[in-house]
């Protein structure tokens, strides 16, 4: 028995809903499709459709394996365009996630020099501030922050994210520039999050991490807010350095505490193995490589 083409006869049986109609879908004869059904559910010793005349179930068994069996199916399907596809010119939807505020700024701006580029290739960005699971929800590229798990996706690092603390220099002559973190709790401090009231900075002092409970002035789930609130001498604000580097490098704002910096964050490139063999998506992911630092100034 060929068990990736039973497998295959099996998603499709659970897709159609029927035996007849994954038959006349996959061109077989409807003997075919019970014969590999039953040859399935013999190797696997359980099984996986309950069938009558009128009527087919998934058993809790068939349930589980049709999720992963799906996914294999998927993949490999997508592997073989993807191998016959190596040579061809990018084209199709490409889906793609981001953090939101990464996405608004960098990479949203980035699009249509890659649409201009690709004509063929269009987009789908979904801007999202959690993990998303890539294979589950159709996901090409997906770009996200900090250590990664060894999940089996293929990852890109694209850069580091460091957090800078700045203020006005017109707040930092009326109030004074800390010195130490531990200054911070006589500051106004404009700080990103959902709580208001307190809100917690973590900094490095030598090899120790240090994490600071400071007090808020203005706390905000948008550092757009936050960081014209500084720009306007409200206080001091904890930011992505790329988010102000335009602002540091005309002087509108400072850094301050730069000894105190934690180290930079990695901000990766994911996608599964079989789908960065489509052009689509090697054309996306060579794209970012080339002109994400193109896109920044760095302070």
């Amino acid at each position: 028995m060929d068990k990736l083409a039973a497998m295959r006869v099996f998603v499709k049986i659970a897709d159609a809903g029927s035996l007849s109609a994954a038959g006349r879908q996959l061109g077989l004869p409807l003997t075919s499709v019970s014969r590999q059904l039953m040859a399935l559910e013999k190797v696997l010793g359980t099984t996986l459709v309950e069938r009558t005349t009128r009527h087919l179930s998934l058993t809790e068994a068939g349930r589980l394996y049709y999720e992963r069996a799906k996914q294999i199916v998927d993949e490999v399907a997508e592997m073989e365009r993807g191998l016959t596809m190596q040579t061809g010119v990018a084209s199709g939807r490409l889906h793609v996630s981001a953090p939101s505020l990464l996405g608004r700024s960098r990479l949203a701006p980035m699009l249509p020099g890659f649409l201009v580029e690709q004509t063929q290739v269009s987009v789908d960005l979904m801007l999202v501030d959690r993990p998303v699971s890539i294979a589950e929800e159709g996901i090409d590229v997906a770009l996200r922050i900090g250590p990664l798990e060894d999940s089996g996706l293929i990852v890109r690092k694209l850069d580091d994210i460091q957090l800078v603390v700045c203020a006005a220099p017109d707040y930092l002559r009326r109030r004074g520039e800390p010195a130490t973190p531990q200054d911070l709790v006589e500051q106004d401090c404009l700080a990103f999050g959902d709580v208001p009231g307190l809100a917690e900075w973590s900094f490095q002092d030598g090899a120790v991490r240090k994490s600071l409970r400071i007090p808020t002035r203005l706390c905000a789930n948008d550092f757009d807010t936050l960081v014209s609130a500084a720009l306007a001498g409200a206080g001091l604000v904890r930011v992505p350095s790329w988010q102000v580097a335009h602002h540091l490098a005309d002087g509108r704002l400072k850094v301050v505490l730069e000894t105190y910096q934690r180290p930079p964050t990695p901000l990766s490139i994911l996608a599964l193995r079989t789908r960065l063999l489509l052009p689509k998506v090697r054309a996306f992911v060579d794209f970012l490589q080339q002109h994400w630092f193109m896109s920044n100034t760095r302070y």
